[in-house]
């Protein structure tokens, strides 16, 4: 899969913008702070509707406007897919596939990317809900009927949450058993998912990261589920019905629901000791880098659209030549590559490709390469 062009219209600082993109190799260059991110950004949204850097996505709407649109133009195979999405500052968003009108998550159908930034460090040193949220993210790319299952248990575990809060240590037995079940339904699908993931994904995390980091140390990724018990092996219902048993009084008395995917985390080890406060800062770097390397892997195995794009956004600028080299070699091989980066020679040559060059909000050397390039028109985006 790779992206043939890419149009803003009042997406973060970009009033307009237009971008052309290469087979093999891209380069975004320029100074820090004049919006390389923000166009990465965008790619990244048509994968996953969200940012990888903010959780709403009123920030991603340009300041004084109500809307942003994202346009681009995207071929798998033999097939080309124009996906759009207007972003709105406050309300629902909406698409189109082909100029027709679909349900946002139809895009994450039809266009496939990994991307790589210094926020990933969080995944491997940060809090549980990072490390979620990438196994949650790939699970839905891999298979995408699971992002009906991942909303499906969030508003059953809001309603639940409800609630318990509204209960004030008295709570209806009958209502609380109903929202249990749709908790341990949707629940329980959700973490053999994830648990399958994990499985899939270990052996490959463990290669990549000795190719990026040229060393040889054992990484594993383990699930700790909050429903298990060391002694139990029933299936995963029955562990989370008896588990919900549990702590039923607990959750009365505060009001919340205490365990589930939602307090869930990955353990991710290096020569069997926690990644999270054992790893140097370099281990951490190549770890979080594997993460997203397994996850290419994965999804260009599983996926009919082949290879997805893959971003390095501002990636080089953090590791040593040795690392540079391994990683661009490593990527040099994948359909299509974007990189970012404020300073070009930072750039291994492998993936010194088609570049283009970003100032003050301003795409240069590609279609809008001046500042006072005609805008790129919103009309028929607003699916």
């Amino acid at each position: 899969m790779r992206i043939l062009r890419l149009q803003l219209t009042d997406w973060r600082n970009y009033a307009t913008a237009e971008l052309v993109f290469a087979p093999g190799a891209n380069v975004l260059a320029g100074s820090n702070g004049q919006g390389k991110t923000n166009l990465v950004e965008a790619i990244g949204f048509l994968t996953t509707l969200g940012s990888h850097r903010v959780s709403g996505d009123a920030a991603l709407v340009r300041a004084g406007e109500d809307a942003a649109v994202i346009r681009a133009t995207v071929v798998s195979g033999e097939r080309e897919v124009l996906a759009e999405v207007l972003v709105n500052r406050v309300g629902a968003n909406r698409a189109q596939l082909n100029r027709s009108a679909v349900r946002p998550r139809e895009i994450t159908r039809n266009v496939s990317s990994v991307l790589f930034a210094p926020e990933d460090l969080a995944i491997v040193r940060g809090e549980p809900s990072a490390r979620r949220r990438f196994v949650d993210e790939l699970l839905v790319q891999r298979t995408p009927r699971l992002a009906g299952v991942v909303s499906d248990y969030e508003k059953a575990l809001r309603q639940r949450n409800g609630l318990l809060r509204g209960s004030r240590g008295m709570v209806d037995a009958e209502s609380l058993a109903v929202w249990d079940e749709r908790l341990v339904t949707t629940g329980s699908e959700l973490l053999d998912a994830r648990t399958a993931l994990l499985s899939d994904l270990e052996p490959i995390v463990a290669e990549q990261y000795a190719v990026v980091a040229g060393a040889d140390q054992r990484v594993t990724l383990e699930a700790q589920r909050t429903i298990d018990e060391e002694t139990e092996e029933a299936p995963t219902a029955e562990r989370f019905t008896a588990a919900l048993a549990r702590v039923r009084r607990r959750e009365i008395e505060r009001g919340i629901t205490l365990i589930g995917p939602h307090r869930d985390d990955v353990l991710l080890t290096i020569n069997a000791l926690p990644a999270r406060g054992y790893a140097s800062h370099g281990e951490s770097w190549s770890l979080a880098l594997a993460l997203r390397l397994g996850a290419v892997e994965l999804l260009r195995h599983a996926l009919e659209t082949g290879d997805p794009i893959v971003i390095l956004d501002d990636v080089f600028a953090e590791l040593d030549e040795r690392r540079r080299v391994r990683l661009a070699d490593r990527v040099s091989r994948y359909e299509q590559v974007i990189v970012t980066a404020a300073v070009e020679a930072d750039i291994p040559p492998a993936l010194a490709g088609h570049v283009t060059r970003i100032r003050a909000g301003h795409v240069l050397d590609d279609v809008a390469d001046e500042p006072g390039a005609a805008p790129v028109d919103p009309a028929g985006s607003e699916a």
